[in-house]
């Protein structure tokens, strides 16, 4: 028998925190945690994968590719400071959690990750709005400070260096769009009560906040209502609320109270996983939505959307994908709004294809936020470099990795 003299490596033993809005709040943040926790799996099989959640429970229940979970709202912070000094890699994001209130709790948990001499990624994050002083002086501060960091969108590049964060920022995608869709079946409709042979529009509304401050409720209530109604008319649909938070669902009932024709609407009430409701997506003919995550999902499956731009993050997804891109959601804009529902519905068989082609170059782009993860998680445990500061690493320095 012949002894290899140059024995295979022992596999991967790297810990990995991932850090971010996680816990079961809005089906579009698991979405994003689904698809960072298939990357770092594919990038590292035997890695321990620790997600730090709003809600442990949840987390442990619904992602069965974590290892650990590990709450950190609302708990004695020791355990938790104690936690990421046992990392190898803290993963900031994905998705949207630098805003107002928000970025100096995520960044205080980073700030302590560096404290400790744990290398950190931002993974394709969003940020805005920020005006407030201890928001944008925790950005301003600890975002220099991270081994890499990539923003998911153009409207977050220009958030950051208007807060005075002086970096060559790298723009990608949003994660989710690497998500695979589950089977939304025909006892799924039947449960929901949604009728069948008749054209279905999805729709997504959201609660005003800090972040959609210029949302109006009532006044974008009755908006949402005129379209829900001209749509049904006009396509002899039923338009199906879909619920990305569970204060959603109250949004879609004030709505629905303001329709002449209530009974041409419904609500999804049952609990789905983002698969699932990207998995819905398919029995639908169109999305008019506000949730960005809805309009992402209405995009992977082909269909005429709409989207109504209550921030900077939903405009740049229609900017990106070719869709009509509205300046906001107010009642004197109903006019201009049917109008762009009417034309969508139309033209949208000349537009079919340049959809599919946008949405192919996004997710090429969020698979390159999955191979610089890579080549940073290569540097840390290769052993031979440190690991690189964003201005060293640029996009070529890695190969995304094939569509499966």
């Amino acid at each position: 028998m012949t002894i290899n003299p140059h024995p295979s490596p022992v596999p991967s033993s790297l810990r990995i925190g991932l850090l971010g809005s996680y816990g079961g709040r809005n089906t579009g943040d698991e979405a994003i945690l689904e698809c960072v926790l298939s990357c770092l799996r594919a990038h590292r099989p035997h890695a321990r994968l620790v997600v730090f959640s709003r809600n442990a429970e949840h987390t442990r229940s619904h992602q069965a590719q974590a290892d650990e979970v590990i709450d950190w709202e609302g708990v004695p912070q020791k355990p938790v400071l104690d936690a990421l000094g046992g990392l190898d890699l803290l993963v900031l994001g994905g998705g949207g959690i630098l805003y107002d209130g928000e970025a100096r709790r995520y960044l205080r948990l980073v700030n302590a990750a560096h404290e400790r001499g744990v290398p950190t990624f931002a993974y394709a994050i969003g940020a805005g709005p920020l005006r407030e002083a201890d928001d944008r002086e925790a950005v301003r501060t600890v975002l220099p400070q991270m081994t890499d960091l990539v923003v998911r969108d153009e409207e977050t590049r220009l958030v950051l260096e208007e807060v005075g964060v002086d970096l060559d920022l790298a723009v990608t995608a949003d994660p989710a769009l690497l998500l695979t869709p589950e089977p939304f079946t025909e006892e799924m409709m039947r449960q929901e009560g949604l009728p069948t042979g008749t054209r279905l529009v999805g729709m997504s509304v959201r609660e005003p906040g800090r972040a959609a401050e210029k949302l109006d409720e009532g006044d974008y209530h009755a908006l949402i209502a005129d379209v829900a109604e001209f749509i049904a008319r006009r396509l002899d649909a039923h338009v199906v609320f879909v619920p990305m938070e569970r204060q959603d669902v109250r949004h879609a009932h004030g709505v629905l109270s303001r329709m002449s024709a209530p009974d041409l609407g419904r609500i999804l009430h049952n609990p789905y996983s983002p698969g699932e409701i990207l998995g819905f997506m398919s029995h639908l003919d169109m999305v008019v939505g506000m949730r960005l995550h809805v309009v992402i999902f209405a995009a992977l499956a082909g269909l005429p959307v709409l989207p109504l731009p209550y921030s900077g993050k939903v405009f740049d997804f229609a900017r990106r994908t070719g869709a009509p891109a509205l300046v906001g959601v107010a009642r004197e804009q109903a006019g201009l709004l049917l109008a762009e529902v009417d034309r969508l519905w139309d033209e949208f068989p000349g537009r079919q294809q340049d959809l599919t082609t946008r949405v192919r170059q996004l997710k090429a782009l969020a698979r390159e936020t999955c191979a610089r993860c890579g080549g940073l998680l290569d540097d840390i445990d290769g052993g031979t470099a440190a690991p690189r500061r964003t201005a060293d690493l640029h996009l070529h320095d890695v190969v995304a990795p094939s569509p499966p």
